[in-house]
């Protein structure tokens, strides 16, 4: 089968840092090709992929000064694939709703992953003008504030087998890892750490737009407790040792989260999860068994005193039965061949219908 993946030109795919869409979309790339698929790959020219990679900029945005805006360069990378459609059997994005308009002529052979929040108040109008794209959700919860729209399924992310090894023991620390902003909960996670009396290592980036939230609310509350150490932002080989050595990982949400790819990645090391029953918590984690489930601080504080009763390698086990890439690839591959079979099927209906019509002129 001939796929493009069209990925976002902010990371590099895949990122050399933080990125959850950007690492995903190159996860799914390697393995199609590994599979025996002919893919292309529209991304930033920093990417790094087996497929044919079509560089849509320099380097991946973020990590370009001269970018002010992201929105010319996706209109860019947009008549790139404009120009190329027809060479590919399915297309699919991970770009948002850029390319709604541009792929309307053949819709039928494209899939969305809609890889953000969808409760926002100018999303429903939108996805009712465009019901005709066929879309992929990341969990089933993340579903709910859409309009009637065409899903073509959903599909829970997954990872290598062998990206993150399975640590059968942890160091006496608690970790937080993603991005310091108010729907993340770094200050409950710190609350947690301190009323539990365990250590906390926090590994996050810091975005622009977070950046007085960060001065004004997290870095006071980092300074004032002993317990807490801020990391920064960490690579591939560094998250490996910073989940894999975490007794728990804490994921005290705010915030619808549609999936949450940092909890996948802490049960493939065996490291258990202690959530806020938000989004997708639920469909991802098994509670009691792949970490504990939360409602409360109060409950996150004793989540944490008996956490150390989960079994580790069981852990690991449920990573390995649920959120592997093998399955996140299988899952897509029958998404791309029901496209074609829905083609299929419209163009004989199509012939059926013009041959009726025939019939009833002569």
């Amino acid at each position: 089968m001939k796929i493009a993946q069209i990925a976002p030109l902010t990371e590099a795919v895949p990122p050399r840092t933080y990125g959850g869409t950007e690492r995903i979309v190159s996860y799914l790339t390697e393995e199609l090709v590994r599979q025996g698929h002919n893919v292309t790959l529209f991304a930033s020219g920093d990417s790094r992929t087996s497929a044919e990679l079509v560089p849509c900029c320099d380097i991946a945005l973020r990590l370009n000064p001269r970018v002010r805006h992201d929105i010319p360069h996706h209109v860019m990378m947009l008549e790139q694939v404009r120009r190329r459609a027809d060479e590919f059997d399915v297309l699919h994005f991970h770009i948002d709703i850029f390319h709604f308009p541009v792929v309307r002529d053949f819709a039928e052979r494209t899939v969305t992953t809609l890889h953000g929040r969808l409760d926002l108040p100018d999303l429903a109008q939108l996805y009712s003008m465009f019901d005709d794209i066929p879309l992929v959700s990341i969990s089933y919860d993340q579903r709910w504030p859409m309009p009637p729209v065409r899903w073509a399924g959903t599909v829970y992310h997954g990872l290598p087998r062998d990206l993150l090894p399975f640590r059968p023991k942890a160091s006496g620390y608690l970790a937080f890892l993603g991005r310091i902003s108010p729907e993340k909960g770094p200050e409950t996670a710190i609350e947690i750490a301190a009323r539990s009396g365990m250590p906390l290592k926090i590994a996050a980036k810091i975005d622009k737009v977070d950046q007085s939230y960060w001065k004004e609310t997290v870095e006071p509350q980092v300074l004032r407790n002993s317990n807490v150490e801020f990391i920064g932002e960490i690579d591939e080989r560094r998250k490996a040792d910073f989940l894999g050595n975490a007794a728990a990982l804490l994921f005290p949400i705010d915030w619808p989260e549609p999936f949450g790819l940092v909890t996948i990645e802490a049960m493939a090391c065996g490291t258990p999860v202690i959530a806020f029953r938000r989004g997708a918590v639920p469909e991802v984690i098994d509670d009691s068994v792949s970490g504990l489930i939360v409602d409360t601080a109060d409950g996150a504080v004793d989540a944490v005193r008996r956490i150390n009763g989960l079994d580790r390698a069981q852990v690991r086990r449920t990573f390995e039965e649920r959120f592997t890439v093998e399955r996140m690839c299988r899952d897509y591959v029958a998404i791309y061949g029901s496209l074609s079979e829905d083609i299929t099927l419209g163009s004989q209906n199509k012939r059926a219908k013009n041959a009726a019509m025939m019939t009833m002129s002569t």
